[in-house]
């Protein structure tokens, strides 16, 4: 059976996207990029509510575009500043919200889990995560580093269902 899985790396500045199709312990690159939180011209001087509704809007955006069958997060880490964890922890509702209203199952899965299954390591750093999310994929480059942890989200979902799928 195929499957269509789409991961995201919340963020309330940038946040990652990655869709990926599984058939089987196959995996094909679909598509990956970012939702930048920000006006024309860089400025990121927008409400906490615009950042939410513009993480939402594009989320749903990706899910018409691409049709997926799955959708994985990432879940909250505790940050030092706990303001931060809180605006990443509404930026994720705001990608929640977006996939339920279209009726995914969310799935959720915590950063050293993702790293996990997709280097061997939990405790992995970007650019092993880039490098493996290429070499996995086999894509021509190294992703950007959130859209390639949206991505990595999406591999780690693939690899803890695909027991399910056989």
């Amino acid at each position: 059976m195929t499957r269509i899985i789409l991961g995201i790396d919340p963020g309330s500045r940038i946040t990652g996207y990655g869709v990926i199709q599984q058939d089987g312990s196959r995996l094909s690159y679909l598509g990956s990029g970012c939702i930048k939180l920000a006006r024309a011209g860089g400025s990121t001087d927008i409400t906490l509510a615009t950042r939410l509704r513009m993480i939402h809007d594009g989320v749903s955006e990706l899910i018409q575009q691409f049709q997926p069958t799955d959708f994985a997060i990432e879940q909250v880490f505790m940050a030092r500043n706990p303001d931060s964890a809180l605006k990443l922890g509404q930026a994720r509702g705001a990608a929640i919200v977006a996939a339920a209203l279209h009726d995914l199952v969310v799935e959720e899965y915590a950063a050293r889990a993702v790293k996990q299954a997709v280097v061997g390591t939990g405790g992995a750093d970007k650019e092993q995560v880039q490098h493996m999310v290429k070499q996995l994929l086999k894509l021509p480059r190294v992703p950007q580093a959130d859209a390639a942890d949206a991505l990595a989200v999406a591999i780690c979902h693939a690899h803890n269902t695909r027991v399910q799928w056989r």
